[in-house]
């Protein structure tokens, strides 16, 4: 059975096609829907009519998908989890945390389905995302799991990050003696405690 369809259907075609599809699917999913119309003559010489301003809705979406995928391109999102010593999460990222994360950090919403994680993430470090905006429109994002609390000490890094990466590790090996520093006095300040219990 010929029919047009009024919406885009995952898998058959987009509004405006004529296909050919099985009478039981039309009679039982797309015409109750109204997703598509029999394609009778008359039905398709109302068609040639439409499809100028079918054409402008496509072109329309796909600027706004153009725009969205430019937002994001390349963005990255950082998602905490519980993780163990081993850097294993207790669980995976699943593709709606995905699309929160887009939409409370970069404040764009998009449907967790056209989301490509590459399998499961069940690891903490960087991954690379896929996000299907429309049809052929992609952005290519990174997703970031870090610990539970690894968050702010990520967002506080970022800055440094980004001016050299050498300047990191003396940073790193400095902040090692500091610390062993801080230890001293920590240790000078029990022993008056220890003599005055005696």
């Amino acid at each position: 059975m010929k029919v047009i369809l009024l919406s885009d259907v995952k898998g058959r075609g987009k509004e405006g096609d004529v296909i050919e599809v099985a009478r039981g699917f039309a009679a039982n999913f797309l015409l109750p829907r109204k997703m598509a119309i029999e394609a009778t003559p008359g039905n398709l010489k109302q068609l040639e009519a439409r499809m100028h301003n079918i054409a402008k809705r496509e072109a329309a979406k796909r600027v706004e998908a153009e725009g969205h995928a430019a937002a994001i391109n390349g963005k990255t999102l950082i998602i905490e989890a519980k993780a163990g010593d081993t850097g294993k999460l207790f669980g995976s990222i699943t593709s709606g945390m995905v699309a929160d994360a887009l939409t409370d950090q970069l404040g764009v919403e998009v449907d967790r389905k056209k989301l490509d994680l590459h399998g499961h993430i069940k690891t903490v470090g960087d991954h690379a995302i896929d996000v299907r905006v429309y049809q052929d429109v992609t952005a290519h994002i990174v997703l970031k799991v870090v610990p539970i609390g690894g968050a702010a000490a990520v967002e506080a890094a970022e800055p440094v990050a980004e001016t050299d990466v050498d300047a990191v590790e003396p940073a790193a090996d400095e902040a090692g003696e500091d610390e062993s520093v801080a230890d001293e006095p920590i240790a000078e300040a029990d022993d008056p405690i220890e003599a005055d219990a005696e």
